[in-house]
C-alpha cells in the first residue's frame, strides 16, 4: 500500500536517481513518454536541472517522487508543467507519470497524482490539468478516470515508436 511511500518535491540531489529511473521507464514502457530512450540519453542528466533546482516553482512546475520508506528509494515520479503564454497560463500538463515495475499496484500512481493535483490546485490562476494517454495503457487511463480526469479527444498516430503508430486519448481535469 501506498503508506510506506513518500512523496516529496525532487531537487537537484535526486538528479541520478530521477534519471536513472526514467531511463528505465523509457526503456521498458516507450509508448507511456513521449521522449525516447536515446533522446534522453543523448541529452543527458541535465535536461532536468531546471525542473529539479525549482527555477519555475513559482509558476507551479515541479516534479514529486514517491520513495520507498523501506530502504530509499525512488519508485515513482510525476510532474506538473504550466503554460507560459499568456493565453494559456490556466492550463498544466501533467508530464513523466511512472511507477517503477516493483512498486505498481500498490497505490504509488494514486498517491502521486493525488499529491499532484493538491499542489495544483494552490497554484494561483490554474484551472485545469491535462495529459495524453496512450490507447493501449487501460490501467493508467482507469487511474487517471477515478481521478477525476475526462477525455476530450482522441489524437490517431499520437507516437511513433519502432515504426509503429500509437493513437492516444487526450484527458483533462478541471480544479
Amino acid at each position: 500500500m501506498a503508506e510506506d511511500i513518500l512523496i516529496r518535491t525532487l531537487e537537484l540531489a535526486d538528479r541520478d536517481a530521477f534519471f536513472a529511473l526514467r531511463l528505465r521507464g523509457l526503456k521498458t514502457h516507450p509508448a507511456a513518454f513521449g521522449q525516447s530512450y536515446e533522446e534522453a540519453v543523448e541529452r543527458g542528466p541535465s535536461q532536468h536541472d531546471a525542473m529539479l533546482s525549482g527555477t519555475h516553482a513559482a509558476i507551479g512546475n515541479v516534479l514529486l517522487g514517491a520513495f520507498s520508506s523501506t530502504d530509499g528509494a525512488l519508485v515513482g515520479t510525476v510532474g506538473l508543467m504550466r503554460e507560459t503564454r499568456h493565453k494559456e497560463r490556466h492550463k498544466g500538463h501533467v508530464i513523466g507519470m511512472y511507477v517503477a515495475d516493483e512498486a505498481a499496484g500498490r497505490g504509488v500512481g494514486r498517491a502521486l497524482l493525488t499529491e499532484l493535483l493538491a499542489h495544483a490546485a494552490r497554484v494561483d490562476g490554474l484551472r485545469q490539468v491535462g495529459l495524453l494517454v496512450t490507447n493501449g495503457n487501460g490501467s493508467a487511463r482507469a487511474l487517471y478516470e477515478s481521478l477525476g480526469f475526462r477525455v476530450y479527444g482522441t489524437e490517431p498516430d499520437a507516437m511513433c515508436i519502432d515504426g509503429v503508430f500509437h493513437g492516444a486519448d487526450l484527458m483533462v481535469r478541471f480544479i
